[in-house]
């Protein structure tokens, strides 16, 4: 690539500032103000419970159809991302790194003694600023973590749109692009459908807001989940009959692991009595969930996920590794993360992890890890 063009091009323009701000300053008011599902999370270590609303699918949908209008009058060009994705991509990049130190300053300043707000200061400035110091920050009573990771979802979705508008105008629309388009778009919507699980994931619960989630949610998952469909803007590929139901076998299997072992996760934490699979759960110490997905492996939700970002990458087939980027990206991810929370685990549980561990011996795959 000319690095006489791409450097250039990674240069914030006005109106890519002005395109995310508009994003984001959309989000924080279509948050608050539409209608949605009010969900408790869960119980924090001084009693206190969080609230989140749940109308990420609503917020979603108006966007879109307030973007497809736009573009139809001519007021917005659904183009403005596939043409300026580079300088989108450094203007987050600058925002991450602005809010991140914001967040790192109010923390080391904040003395509040609840368990969203209290401080965790290492005194190591770049860990601190990484991993962050409060557990659920607000600005303006708005939950940031749940905002960012909205935000994440919703701009991978955007770039894919802007994206697929523009291979229709070069006209090099695809199989592959369709393939590609059309298991992302329900990988998206099917999480804002479920957008209340993630109020009881790890990174909700557990993780403090520091830059490595405020980049991973607000740059990480739009730019590099949509590599796929930028390759295939300018790559042909032609899918084979054979290879186009392999690729649609994987995403729903993926899917159906994924869902449902999180759904099976979320259900538990709320009501640990629910059955499962048709048969009362197994609890290890009244903690752990030993049954369903979470009887075969300890980290079966990685397993789909795993197989849905595989899905992502088929359609581009495999003359190149540039589009399989994101499942390798996942694998190393996923597995450095199962690692560290095994061990946060066993500190935590004790001799229940040991039981878990005997009942559940397989980490992601049944039968080879």
């Amino acid at each position: 690539m000319d690095l006489g063009v791409l450097l250039p091009s990674l240069i914030p323009s006005l109106q890519s500032v002005y395109v995310l701000v508009s994003y984001f300053v959309y989000l924080a008011v279509a948050g608050e103000l539409l209608p949605g599902k009010v969900i408790r999370g869960v119980v924090l270590s001084d009693g206190s419970q969080l609230r989140y609303r749940c109308n990420g699918l609503f917020a979603l949908t108006l966007l879109v159809a307030i973007l497809g209008i736009s573009a139809k009058l001519g007021i917005v060009s659904p183009l403005v991302v596939a043409d300026r994705g580079l300088e989108l991509l450094s203007a987050t990049f600058i925002f991450c790194v602005l809010v991140t130190l914001v967040l790192y300053i109010s923390g080391r300043s904040s003395s509040d003694k609840t368990s969203s707000l209290k401080p965790h200061v290492s005194g190591n400035l770049v860990h601190d600023w990484w991993f962050g110091i409060q557990l659920n920050p607000q600005f303006l009573s708005i939950d940031l973590k749940f905002f960012f990771v909205r935000a994440g979802m919703m701009g991978w979705l955007l770039i894919n749109l802007s994206i697929l508008a523009k291979s229709v105008q070069d006209d090099s629309l695809s199989q592959s692009m369709i393939l590609y388009q059309i298991f992302c778009a329900l990988y998206i919507l099917d999480y804002f459908v479920h957008e209340e699980y993630m109020t009881s994931t790890w990174d909700i619960i557990a993780e403090r807001l520091g830059f490595m989630l405020v980049f991973g949610d607000l740059l990480w998952i739009p730019f590099t989940f949509s590599i796929q469909g930028w390759w295939l803007l300018h790559n042909k590929v032609q899918l084979t009959v054979p290879a186009i139901v392999a690729n649609c076998f994987v995403f729903l299997i993926g899917y159906m692991v994924f869902r449902g072992a999180n759904k099976q996760k979320h259900i538990f934490k709320k009501n640990p009595k629910t059955p499962i699979w048709g048969k009362p759960p197994v609890v290890v110490g009244g903690k752990l969930l030993a049954s369903g997905y979470w009887g075969i492996a300890r980290h079966c939700n990685y397993l789909g996920d795993l197989m849905l970002a595989l899905s992502f990458s088929l359609p581009c087939g495999i003359s190149s590794p540039v589009p399989y980027f994101y499942p390798i990206y996942l694998l190393i991810l996923l597995i450095w993360r199962e690692r560290r929370d095994e061990v946060r685990c066993a500190e935590k549980y004790k001799e229940i992890w040991a039981e878990y561990l005997r009942l559940v011996p397989y980490r992601i795959l049944p039968y080879v890890y």
